[in-house]
């Protein structure tokens, strides 16, 4: 497991390449939830989420030989945006592979910023294929499964940590969980006595079902929110979670939309499903906590277009 030290070290490398993205007081989303609450806006990072860091933080720890190789990385959507737009900023020859299933919006920017784009028939396939490449001699920047993603993502919960007030209780998307995993790692450290609660969609409830099993396990993937959906965890982000997350909570896929749409209005910011998931989980924490809570959530990325929110907000009889 990592630890704060290598979250420190991670801040410091990565400083002059990423956003230290706001973290403000969210009177909209107070009154919305009946509690205080702060949130980290990592969806005004630069590619849109929280994954520039991690892709940020692996790039800048190869070797001139790994560099002149390249790099490849699987992603749902925004680890592939990330290392793209990335290493193309380092030099940095990059392949992204990718489930057709992917938000064009996401396949569209990788290609644009000078990645080789690989496209399967699903996430499964997606991974084998990084995989073979890996085998072949390109260097796997892994969403998740690395320690230094990790301590890159931890940099959130180490600014969320600094820059906050009082906080009760965190929330955290999850996918393969290397969010999760390196912010409770920076705010355990820093905030011993906050909680950190993931979240997932049914769909795509890795982590949750990893700490029900008591060790990752594989899932069925059906979730419209395709960049939570990760066929599993991995040990090393199981491990973090298992010790440092207080609970996984589960969100139907219409109220993680639903979130997007109260997002909009009463914070004022546009955010994708995977982040939209922290409203309906919120109030669960908030009526487990009661009036003492004071929630922080990772707002983690707005990489959805209005057509996007717009058609699942239809297809859930949001409208």
């Amino acid at each position: 497991m990592i630890g704060i030290s290598e979250i420190d070290s991670a801040a410091e490398r990565i400083a002059a390449h990423v956003v230290r993205t706001p973290t403000v007081p969210s009177p909209g989303l107070s009154a919305l939830l009946g509690a205080p609450v702060t949130a980290k806006l990592e969806l005004l990072q630069r590619t849109g989420s929280f994954k520039a860091r991690g892709a940020t933080a692996k790039l800048l720890s190869l070797s001139e030989a790994e560099r002149a190789a390249g790099v490849v990385a699987v992603s749902g959507g925004n680890h592939g945006i990330a290392l793209a737009v990335m290493a193309a900023a380092l030099e940095v020859k990059a392949t992204v592979v990718m489930p057709r299933s992917a938000p064009a919006r996401s396949l569209r920017i990788a290609e644009e910023s000078g990645a080789s784009l690989r496209l399967t028939d699903g996430m499964d396939e997606a991974f084998a294929t990084a995989a073979r490449l890996r085998d072949e001699g390109l260097t796997l920047v892994h969403p998740f499964d690395d320690p230094v993603v990790i301590a890159g993502q931890g940099t959130v919960g180490l600014e969320f940590a600094q820059d906050a007030g009082p906080l009760t209780d965190v929330l955290v998307s999850v996918g393969g969980g290397g969010l999760i995993a390196g912010v409770a790692t920076a705010l355990r450290a820093l905030r011993p006595g906050v909680r950190v609660w993931g979240v997932e969609t049914e769909g795509a409830e890795a982590l949750s079902r990893a700490l029900a099993a008591g060790g990752p396990v594989p899932v069925a993937l059906s979730s419209v929110v395709t960049t939570l959906s990760a066929p599993a965890v991995s040990e090393l982000t199981y491990e973090h979670a298992a010790a440092l997350v207080e609970e996984v909570l589960v969100v139907p896929d219409a109220e993680a939309v639903r979130g997007c749409l109260e997002l909009a209005e009463h914070a004022k910011v546009w955010a994708e499903p995977a982040a939209g998931c922290l409203l309906p989980a919120a109030r669960q924490v908030r009526e487990r906590v009661g009036a003492d809570a004071r929630l922080g959530l990772v707002v983690c990325g707005g990489n959805a277009t209005t057509g996007d929110i717009m058609a699942w907000a239809d297809r859930f009889g949001l409208l």
